[in-house]
């Protein structure tokens, strides 16, 4: 069953493409047609693209690997910054850190770094400091956490990258082939679906749009981590219901066998 309706994507403009003059021919096979010089997507595609992206995202979450979400376009950024969050998943807003996958111990490094100089905060030990070196290390808090800040928590490589706008993420898209990992990404009629494993075609630019994809991928993955928590909670209550068994059985009275 799909996870969303023709209707909802067409209410939400996810079938308005770039000009027609500016479309790249890979994505014929999902251009429904052209109207005032505009291509328009066939959503019946879009739903069933949305769809295999939402089931594939609901297992890399429910084995609890991190997908990695990246929207730099300001229609995007503030949306999938409060949204994301919301369910525990790292994403990149502010620009890509050139090497952020393929060199990933350096970013972690940095990210150390930052975190140490939150400790100082939180100790005391800041205050000890000049004025002008706290100023100073204020500021490369502030700028490491800007960029960072919000992939803190990412430990190792993401398991997938979820993108929006391949073209202006074109850098991010190469790391994550580069490193073999799996990208999902919303491509619109001027990018190349070719280049990632699980393209939706759909409208990148309008915050509409965006916004509904973003819901049937969300709701996927919280039902993926909500499958996880579940699964575990059952496994670790087993051994429990094993024990209190065992307990049950040895507690009940024995037949006596009568003497001759």
């Amino acid at each position: 069953m799909a996870r969303v309706s023709f209707d909802e994507l067409l209410e939400a403009g996810v079938h308005f493409g770039h000009l027609s003059r500016k479309w790249n021919p890979n994505m014929a096979p999902y251009i429904f047609g052209e109207k005032k010089g505009i291509h328009i997507i066939d959503l019946n595609k879009t739903a069933v693209k949305l769809d295999e992206a939402a089931n594939a995202m609901k297992q890399i979450a429910k084995s609890g690997k991190k997908i990695l979400f990246v929207a730099t376009k300001k229609q995007a950024k503030d949306l999938v910054a409060e949204r994301i969050s919301a369910i525990g998943m790292p994403f990149v807003t502010e620009r890509w850190p050139g090497g952020m996958l393929t060199n990933f111990v350096t970013i972690r490094k940095a990210v150390r770094k930052m975190t140490n100089i939150e400790k100082m905060e939180v100790d005391g030990t800041a205050a000890t400091l000049s004025k002008r070196e706290r100023l100073q290390l204020t500021r490369t808090h502030d700028k490491m956490f800007k960029v960072l800040g919000s992939i803190a928590d990412m430990n190792r490589v993401p398991a997938a990258l979820f993108v929006i706008d391949v073209m202006k993420e074109h850098i991010a898209v190469a790391e994550a082939k580069r490193l073999g990992i799996p990208v999902f990404a919303m491509v619109d009629t001027n990018s190349d679906p070719r280049k990632v494993d699980f393209a939706i075609p759909a409208n990148d630019d309008a915050t509409k749009s965006i916004s509904k994809i973003l819901d049937v991928v969300i709701e996927a993955i919280a039902e993926g981590l909500t499958e996880r928590k579940s699964e575990k909670d059952k496994n670790e209550d087993a051994p429990v219901a094993e024990a209190k068994a065992e307990v049950k059985a040895d507690a009940k009275p024995r037949k006596r066998t009568p003497r001759a």
